[in-house]
């Protein structure tokens, strides 16, 4: 093999792999300049091209390059009707403020010996007899051995421990202090673990306010992936579901209704990505995801009708998704006219490429797309620059026999499985990095079925007639073979 990089190397770690996903796609140079407008202006995209070409790679660089979530999607209790929860949409600066607001809520942590005495001794924590402190959960006092609990001292502490037992003690501190002002707060005083915790006045302002707050369910937070892949999933897992109760929500036994909302896909990659991969497979859901791109938001109710999730619906659910669609050109006839329509009406849709020419610059490429499946599968050693020319060579080889083209092939799904066995075969031989050697017997034992089958018997047709004729022996044709 007669290869020429631009830069020479030794082995794979020494080749620069880009941060940015859509840098790591490699070949597909007109379906990366799109993703980057769909990124920056939320289009749909329509992927088409036979599996391996790198589909689900260019749906994760998109989401990648969206802007954060700003919002976070909640669902309300409604008291008047239960069965008909309610949403609530939260900005950035609204769960900011909410934040702010229940850090002061928490109030103040301090240790037992920085509050008054007599509230430490309420809480557990001060000896009354000699004033030393100790862990709240300990009854007798490491220093003097005093019950901390006892107000009075009898022969007959044991026995009757319990009923002189201080009726003030209490996780909860209640008192007042004065302010510079001359007015009074306030202060409440609770036991958190070793530690006691100080809520002002303004503290217990803002946890009865929060206290006032309908009872919520947040079912799209605002920390979450945006990136969703939604191929092959069923109604419930697409489109959300409310889960059943035994005891038909019932308020004193049941599960309140809000409590029991599910969001589904549409819901979850609410600004970001919902990837369907062969959507054709989604056969009569796509109406209901078209329905979904239209509106920017969807219902979620109960999908089964013997559950007592079915009476529960939850109207005007934010679902603004971008939507990425990928199909193989035999399936295309299976996408519904509508939604086809929808995402070129939106968006865009692109033929991938399934080899590109050989030069230079794409054989470094292609040596930056083995330098990134070593280091994204994390078990194997890197290769050395022979390994990377016979790799490459069967790159040249693959796009002679698929495409019938002097180049190198963008079916990559199967030369990163050679890279894996290669791999595996340098691990079993306790190898530093993948050599040509290795590369070799990968591609032998990575051969698919019908290779090995024609290999074997000449055809597959063949290998299936050698199969139902085994164990049948040669039928006698005349009758002196019989006798």
């Amino acid at each position: 093999m007669n290869y020429e990089f631009l830069n020479v190397f030794e082995n794979t770690t020494e080749v620069k792999i880009p941060k940015d996903p859509l840098q790591q796609i490699i070949g597909q140079n007109n379906a990366v300049n799109l993703a980057k407008i769909v990124a920056k202006q939320r289009r749909n995209l329509l992927l088409v091209g036979p599996p391996g070409t790198g589909k689900s790679l260019i749906a994760q660089a998109i989401a990648f390059h969206l802007t954060k979530p700003t919002q976070e999607i909640s669902v309300l209790h409604n008291p008047e009707n239960p069965e008909r929860p309610t949403i609530e949409v939260k900005n950035v600066s609204e769960i900011t403020n909410e934040e702010k607001l229940a850090r002061q809520v928490q109030g103040k942590l301090v240790e037992p010996s920085s509050v008054p005495y007599f509230v430490a001794e309420k809480l557990g924590f001060r000896c009354r007899k000699c004033g030393a402190n100790s862990k709240a959960n300990v009854n007798a006092c490491p220093k003097c051995g005093a019950d901390k609990f006892l107000t009075t001292r009898s022969p007959f502490g044991d026995l009757l421990a319990p009923y002189f037992e201080d009726p003030r003690r209490s996780d909860r501190v209640h008192t007042t202090r004065q302010l510079d002002n001359e007015m009074e707060e306030i202060i409440v005083y609770e036991r958190e673990g070793d530690k006691i915790r100080i809520l002002d006045q303004k503290s217990l302002e803002h946890l009865d306010s929060l206290k006032r707050k309908k009872p919520r369910k947040v079912i799209v937070p605002i920390k979450r992936k945006q990136f969703v892949i939604a191929t092959g999933s069923s109604e419930t897992e697409l489109l959300g579901d409310v889960r059943h109760d035994p005891y038909g929500g019932h308020s004193q036994i049941g599960t309140a209704p809000y409590l029991r909302v599910v969001a589904g896909g549409i819901h979850e990659a609410h600004e970001g990505v919902l990837f369907v991969d062969e959507i054709s497979s989604l056969q009569n859901l796509q109406r209901y995801l078209l329905t979904a791109m239209q509106e920017r938001k969807y219902p979620i109710s109960g999908k089964n009708p013997q559950s007592s999730g079915a009476v529960v619906r939850v109207d005007d659910v934010p679902c603004d998704f971008v939507l990425v669609a990928a199909s193989n050109i035999n399936d295309l006839p299976h996408i519904l006219p509508p939604l086809h329509s929808r995402i070129v009406g939106n968006g865009y849709e692109v033929l991938l490429d399934t080899h590109m020419p050989d030069t230079f610059d794409n054989r470094e490429k292609l040596c930056q797309f083995i330098a990134q499946e070593i280091k994204r599968d994390g078990k194997i050693p890197h290769a050395s620059y022979k390994a990377v020319e016979a790799i490459i060579l069967e790159a040249k080889r693959r796009a002679k026999i698929f495409d019938e083209v002097d180049g190198l092939t963008l079916r990559l799904r199967e030369l990163s499985g050679i890279i894996r066995l290669a791999g595996d075969n340098a691990v079993s031989e306790k190898a530093e990095f993948i050599d040509e050697t290795h590369v070799k017997v990968a591609i032998h034992r990575g051969r698919t079925i019908d290779e090995q089958l024609s290999e074997k018997y000449g055809s597959v047709w063949k290998a299936g007639q050698s199969e139902t004729s085994l164990g049948r022996e040669k039928k006698p044709t005349n009758q002196k073979e019989i006798s």
